[in-house]
């Protein structure tokens, strides 16, 4: 009887411990069916190769960002990055087609290195565990000009152009078939800054000049340096090269008719070059530097010219530059508060 008592008390003490441990069996069975049946696209992967410099393949078109195990891809024709600045808050676009542009994130077992990607033959080793590649999405490229100055001179030389790319509202496609996107103003991928190298401006010209001698009514005067040339086409000619000794410099103000002009030539150029009827097909222009014109309440675009008798029946004279700045494109650079051009010496 008292057994019974006994036994009845116990099961009565289980029942209610059971039943709280069965709603707390239910509670964690619903959390693992909900985490089972996620698909992918909740779980957000991180890309993030921010403070990783960009590195071209040699040779190929490629660029490419490796961080640890880790590398980012992108495959775009270099004709794309120009030889300018890009206007202000108005980037290059292009848009990611999987043809002549791709974007690709790679995982692989092991730190991969250049011979994973560059390589007519690539690696095989580390393995690839994993790869992303963009199915859309749009490039952006800004272009800005990196420029030295001389301390002395104040002569400005551009050595470079930085070209900051980032990837609007691209879509990655997984190997599961989930995606994964960027959006948004606050949600740009950033790839970082191409840094390619570019022929630096010589600038190389001596003290001596020559006027041309293309004809008699030419007034123009040349220096060159092998394959560049910096032209002065004067209407003011007469006006500044008279064969008398100054007592102030001449002066007149770069304009329409008074123009300076840098080009550089695919190989070495002289006057020849300018007098032919028909423009040779070679040296082939490369760049070509216009002076902005001058202003008189500035004090800028000044050419300057000073006269002295360099022998009997000969004249020197000595030009300068002042306060000159040259453009191409959206991209310009200074030479300085006095820049020497060079002397021509003309009889008397």
């Amino acid at each position: 009887m008292i057994k019974d008592k006994f036994n009845s008390i116990k099961n009565l003490f289980l029942l209610k411990i059971t039943i709280p441990m069965k709603r707390i069996l239910g509670l964690l069975t619903m959390l693992l069916f909900i985490n089972a049946c996620d698909d992918g696209e909740i779980t957000v992967d991180t890309i993030d190769f921010a403070d990783v410099p960009v590195v071209k393949c040699e040779n190929k078109e490629i660029l490419y960002k490796i961080n640890g195990s880790k590398m980012l891809i992108l495959s775009i024709p270099l004709d794309n990055f120009r030889v300018d600045e890009t206007p202000e808050n108005d980037p290059d676009e292009v848009e990611i087609d999987n043809n002549d542009i791709q974007v690709i994130y790679r995982q692989y077992s092991a730190e991969p290195s250049s011979a994973n990607i560059c390589d007519v033959v690539t690696a095989a080793t580390p393995n690839l565990t994993e790869e992303w590649v963009a199915t859309s999405g749009t490039i952006q490229i800004t272009s800005t000009a990196v420029k030295s100055i001389n301390a002395t001179t104040g002569i400005e030389q551009i050595t470079g152009y930085k070209h900051y790319i980032v990837f609007r509202d691209i879509t990655f496609l997984k190997p599961d078939g989930t995606t994964q996107s960027y959006f948004g103003d606050d949600d740009l991928f950033v790839f970082g800054n191409y840094n390619p190298s570019v022929n630096v401006l010589a600038f190389g010209f001596d003290d001596q000049a020559a006027k041309s001698t293309c004809s008699a009514s030419d007034n123009r005067i040349f220096n060159f340096n092998s394959a560049e040339v910096f032209i002065l086409d004067l209407a003011d000619y007469a006006t500044l090269f008279q064969n008398q000794v100054t007592t102030t410099p001449r002066i007149a103000y770069i304009s329409a008719t008074n123009k300076v002009n840098y080009r550089l030539y695919s190989g070495t150029i002289n006057n020849a070059y300018f007098c032919a009827a028909t423009q040779p097909a070679t040296p082939t222009l490369s760049q070509s530097w216009i002076a902005n014109n001058g202003d008189a309440t500035l004090g800028t675009g000044i050419i300057e010219v000073t006269t002295v008798e360099s022998s009997p029946g000969f004249f020197e004279h000595d030009i300068h530059l002042k306060k000159v700045t040259m453009t191409k494109g959206n991209t310009d650079f200074d030479l300085g508060d006095d820049y020497p051009y060079g002397k021509i010496i003309t009889p008397n």
